[in-house]
């Protein structure tokens, strides 16, 4: 019987040494990880460029981002609220609102011409 135990036990010295291994064997050394050169296609190239800290281009979209950011927020929202309560709130006949024309039955005088309305031709069928 003895002979089954110090097989297990040289088959466990084994396994833990082969662990170990293993373990070591994951560990990066500082020249790892190898990989392949990056190949970047026409775009990301562009953006890989322009993306870099103190880029010209970069700091002239930020410029125009900050002035668009400022219009937008400053002048043109103001502007459309101060347009919209002054045109639905304050005028009396907001700019655009059609007035409907005072109705005409026939006997009418047509002010902008001075006919007079012909009476309406009675309905043929009886149903209206």
């Amino acid at each position: 019987m003895s002979g089954s135990v110090e097989d297990e036990r040289l088959r466990v010295q084994q396994l833990r040494a082969l662990r170990r291994r293993w373990l070591r064997d994951q560990e990066l050394s500082p020249r790892e990880p190898v990989l392949p050169p990056r190949q970047l296609g026409t775009v990301a190239a562009f953006w890989e460029r322009f993306l870099q800290p103190g880029g010209l281009w970069r700091q002239q979209v930020h410029k125009a981002y900050q002035t668009g950011r400022f219009v937008m927020l400053r002048v043109l929202l103001p502007a459309w609220a101060f347009t919209y309560y002054v045109k639905y709130h304050l005028l009396k006949s907001p700019h655009g609102v059609v007035t409907t024309n005072p109705r005409i039955f026939p006997g009418d005088r047509i002010l902008e011409t001075g006919e007079i309305m012909p009476p309406l031709p009675e309905d043929p069928h009886g149903h209206h």
